[in-house]
């Protein structure tokens, strides 16, 4: 099969996806790989003669890979994840009126798209988290304690565009981020981004049962099949506080080839063609799933 691989300049020499790429030649497919933030693109000609079985997008929130992804839909072409999934959760305040209105446990959000407009949130609400609304990798979030703490802030959240706030969610510091890959997902434990102080190490968690559900789910809401989802442990249960498209996967085991057998069946799954590797004699074959994985139905990520 033949792949086209969007990869921002901050993910080039990242694991994911680079080692997905290495795993995906070895078995003796061909990739190509398209940096759209570092390269001029002829735009029309890369979409309309592309005989590429299906685009992986790895890239920012923000930048230029997610409108190639999505001239490639466009055009009919297969993409992994749905192009339209990826702009349902890269955008955090779409994403957090989709999650609630489908049910999904996630906090009530505030939008603003000037800082000082956030002021007007009911002093009931603090502490609040206020991140931008296609911020990524933790970039600019923040625990703000206070009104007061707040009006301190604005010169710092100004440039960031379109800004949203939720109620902080009182847990032990921890965050559970559950990868879906595969067919299976994956729980592990890791520090929280509002908590930097807490010694947490990460490492791979059973996954309770209330968890492996709305994760499931949020791949069912969000049209998603390669993701992370961020779990706090509030007072009143899990809830969700981040839906990621193509993730970094660390603690999955066996990541690298999971993800590429993952993609591999998502594309055929798209076009009926065969996912079995054509190396698939002398590849070392994936490890089962941990103790604990838990199976969630797969979709092909065609965009009509």
């Amino acid at each position: 099969m033949k792949f086209c691989f969007l990869v921002e300049e901050q993910y080039r020499h990242d694991g994911m996806p680079v080692e997905v790429i290495h795993q995906l030649t070895l078995w003796g497919h061909r990739v190509d790989v398209v940096r759209p933030g570092g390269s001029l693109l002829h735009l029309t000609e890369a979409v309309q003669t592309s005989d590429h079985d299906a685009w992986v997008l790895k890239t920012v929130s923000g930048g230029p890979g997610l409108t190639l992804l999505e001239a490639a839909a466009s055009a009919g072409l297969t993409t992994i994840n749905d192009a339209r999934a990826i702009r349902g959760v890269r955008d955090k305040a779409l994403a957090a009126v989709l999650g609630l209105s489908r049910g999904l446990p996630l906090p009530a959000t505030y939008a603003a798209a000037l800082p000082e407009l956030l002021l007007e949130i009911p002093e009931s609400e603090f502490p609040i988290v206020v991140k931008p609304a296609d911020g990524s990798s933790g970039r600019a979030v923040h625990l703000v304690s206070s009104p007061g703490r707040l009006a301190e802030m604005l010169p710092e959240l100004a440039g960031e565009g379109l800004l949203i706030a939720q109620p902080y969610v009182p847990n032990r510091g921890v965050d559970v981020k559950v990868y879906s890959v595969g067919g299976e997902l994956y729980a592990t434990e890791r520090r929280s981004p509002l908590h930097p102080d807490h010694a947490v190490r990460e490492r791979h968690v059973p996954l309770s049962p209330e968890i492996a559900e709305i994760a499931a789910r949020v791949g069912v809401v969000y049209g998603l099949d390669l993701y992370g989802v961020d779990v706090v442990l509030g007072p009143d249960g899990p809830v969700v506080v981040d839906v990621n498209d193509f993730p970094s996967f660390r603690q999955v085991p066996d990541a690298p080839e999971r993800l590429a057998r993952a993609v591999l069946a998502l594309a055929a799954g798209a076009d009926g063609a065969t996912a079995t590797p054509p190396a698939a004699a002398t590849a070392a074959p994936v490890a089962p799933p941990p103790l604990g994985a838990v199976p969630v139905p797969m979709t092909a990520g065609r965009t009509a």
